[in-house]
């Protein structure tokens, strides 16, 4: 026997078993990218479909009791017709304000109106009720169509409020000091229909050149969404800084503003 045939025999190589699955972290962003895009596009138009269809058949369903059951589309067909409500709706309101407008319109509103103010409860309801919709829908008044920044809660944070009207003659001789008073409405986010209801000192409010849709907007996202997104942001940065030192400035470094507020729910 040679010292070759002595030698242990060599180890053999252990076989090849099945490849081990490599996670394609490629393929899972994809996967996510397109996913979140997805989610983009579709999140906004299903919930604006779904808030039209809400208000349409919200709308129906007052409508639908005055409407008798000979002129109900359901009753020749085998199903309802969404939207024949708000049709309704929309006629009626048309053709009360084109009676309205004559003087045998007028006549009977004045009575009714006349009517109502004789019921102490009712009265101040209807009155409160008519000056706002006069005020929102006239396309006249100021109310609500310019946006301001004011310094609240606390010295060097600011919020941005709706500018309304100043305060009436028996208020205004309430507020402090000789300076004019403006009231102002600065909305909750993300919920801008409640928020805070107060009057400031007219030299407090900084006018902000944005629109209300853009403030809701705003508001609404948290400050994700900003209003001019596709302007030049160094513009933007430039404008916001100057206006801050204006509002410093302005303000002389004074305390912050602490006006009586009143939470609207």
């Amino acid at each position: 026997m040679t010292p070759r045939d002595e030698l242990p025999p060599a180890a053999s190589e252990p076989p090849a078993g099945p490849a081990t699955p490599v996670t394609s972290h490629g393929i899972m962003a994809r996967f996510r990218n397109y996913f979140l895009t997805g989610l983009v596009v579709a999140g906004p138009v299903a919930i604006t479909l779904y808030l039209t269809w809400w208000f349409v058949t919200w709308v129906d369903g007052l409508v639908r009791p005055f409407v008798p059951t000979a002129y109900r589309p359901e009753t020749y067909l085998p199903f309802g017709l969404p939207g024949s409500g708000l049709i309704v709706a929309v006629v009626a309101l048309t053709l009360l304000g084109f009676l309205t407008a004559n003087l045998i319109g007028r006549t009977l509103v004045d009575l009714g109106e006349s009517v109502l103010g004789r019921i102490p409860a009712v009265r101040a309801i209807y009155r409160g009720l008519k000056q706002v919709f006069e005020t929102l829908f006239s396309g006249k008044g100021s109310s609500f169509r310019r946006v301001g920044l004011v310094e609240f809660p606390s010295p060097g944070m600011w919020s941005i409020v709706l500018i309304s009207q100043a305060p009436s003659p028996e208020v205004a001789r309430s507020l402090p000091g000789e300076e004019e008073h403006i009231s102002v409405f600065l909305p909750c986010a993300p919920n801008p229909t409640t928020g805070f209801f107060f009057y400031v000192p007219k030299s407090k409010i900084f006018e902000v050149d944005m629109s209300t849709e853009d403030a809701a907007t705003l508001i609404m996202s948290c400050g994700v969404v900003q209003p001019g997104a596709n302007s030049d942001p160094q513009k933007k940065a430039a404008a916001l800084a100057g206006m801050a030192n204006a509002a410093r400035i302005a303000n002389g470094e004074s305390s912050a503003l602490a006006p009586v507020t009143e939470k609207v729910d």
